[in-house]
């Protein structure tokens, strides 16, 4: 069997597995191409893969020959059309929200992957993508905002007089949100955070900050870890309540998203003209609408001498690392489809069939069915 490692857009600067990942595939009996330049991005050149043992070829070659492709951003519907019929698509395609793509797979009769639908059990944490470039986006986040910030995050005792800390308020306690409290601590800010679930108040006082209680959060144990929609009363009084700690802040990181609906709105555009200049908000749901109501994706805009960052793909700005953690979860799943250097899909298994975008042009997985026109 022969594993193709793609490479990706001009924009994403991560590579789906790094030439360690490649020396483990290869004790499991499979051959290993890799795209030209696939990992240059990522630091990791085409020699370094094939000191591992990996073959250099076009791109070309792999969409024609490989029987598992590997990537993280979703091909061009025009080379889906040019892979061989019985190969398999490994990805990140976002599957759920791109009915384009996804219908384009199904109508070409495609055996296609999406890691952003590995359930989020106990036992598949170890291949759960969205986590682990969360905890890239959390850290990243902070050292922006330290960036843009004109003023320290730590206290400073010096002969100039005292430096007070910087105040940095986290609005949802996801793994994001968990990651940006960690590191700002570690930077000397004080912290506090905010989440609808009273769940992640233990997790945020064991890190060292103040949790922001608002009464009344409505909670579903089966939402995976996400935040569920909540009442009109509920938001009115979340909105008062972040709108007095904004006021206060130096910093605002906002995290906060709910699968397959818009980002909920937690920073007004009163609050943004209301704080004090010089102050930063990083939003990282901006391209799902964003949690603050003036942030445009992909851009910092200004309100009053605060800077708004609407952040997109952040994790692509920590190439290395966040390719690492990325391939180790691929090769995670791996396991559960490769046996004796063959492909070996079991769809009885729980998690095959979870992340199973379409098998031979039929849809698998459950929330991709319950998007089809028919379902």
């Amino acid at each position: 069997m022969i594993i193709g490692i793609l490479k990706e857009p001009a924009e994403e600067s991560r590579v789906a597995l790094l030439p360690e990942a490649v020396k483990t595939l290869i004790s499991w009996k499979v051959h290993v191409w890799v795209e030209s330049g696939a990992g240059k991005k990522a630091f990791a050149a085409d020699g370094l893969y094939q000191d591992a043992g990996a073959e250099i070829h076009s791109r070309k070659k792999l969409l024609e020959d490989a029987d598992l492709l590997l990537g993280i951003q979703a091909l061009e519907m025009s080379e889906i059309d040019t892979m061989k019929p019985e190969s398999v698509l490994m990805g990140q395609f976002n599957a759920l929200y791109n009915p384009k793509l996804t219908n384009h797979l199904i109508e070409k009769n495609r055996t296609a992957f999406s890691m952003e639908l590995v359930p989020r059990t106990t036992r598949a944490q170890a291949m759960d993508v969205l986590s682990s470039m969360a905890t890239v986006t959390g850290y990243k986040a902070v050292l922006m905002a330290a960036d843009l910030l004109p003023r320290f995050f730590p206290m400073f005792m010096t002969a100039a007089g005292s430096i007070t800390p910087s105040r940095v308020l986290i609005l949802g306690a996801g793994v994001a949100g968990l990651q940006a409290i960690a590191t700002a601590k570690r930077l000397g800010a004080t912290v506090f955070a905010f989440d609808v679930r009273q769940a992640a108040k233990e997790e945020v006082l064991s890190l060292g900050a103040k949790f922001v209680d608002v009464e009344g959060a409505k909670e579903d144990k089966g939402a995976g870890g996400y935040a569920v929609e909540q009442t009109e009363e509920y938001l009115q009084k979340q909105k008062d309540t972040i709108h007095e700690h904004a006021l206060k802040a130096d910093v605002i990181i906002t995290t906060a998203q709910i699968p397959g609906r818009r980002a909920p709105l937690l920073v007004e555009e009163r609050t943004v003209r209301a704080m004090k200049p010089g102050a930063v908000i990083i939003d990282l749901a901006a391209s799902s609408g964003g949690n603050c109501a003036l942030s445009e994706p992909e851009k910092t805009v200004e309100i009053n001498g605060v800077r708004i960052v609407g952040v997109g793909n952040i994790a692509a700005q920590m190439p290395q690392d966040a390719s690492k953690m990325y391939g180790k979860n691929y090769l995670n799943f791996l396991k559960l489809i490769i046996k004796e250097g063959q492909l070996n899909l079991n769809f009885e298994d729980d998690i095959v069939t979870g992340t199973c975008v379409c098998h031979k042009g039929k849809p698998v997985s459950p929330r991709i069915i319950q998007i089809q026109p028919n379902s």
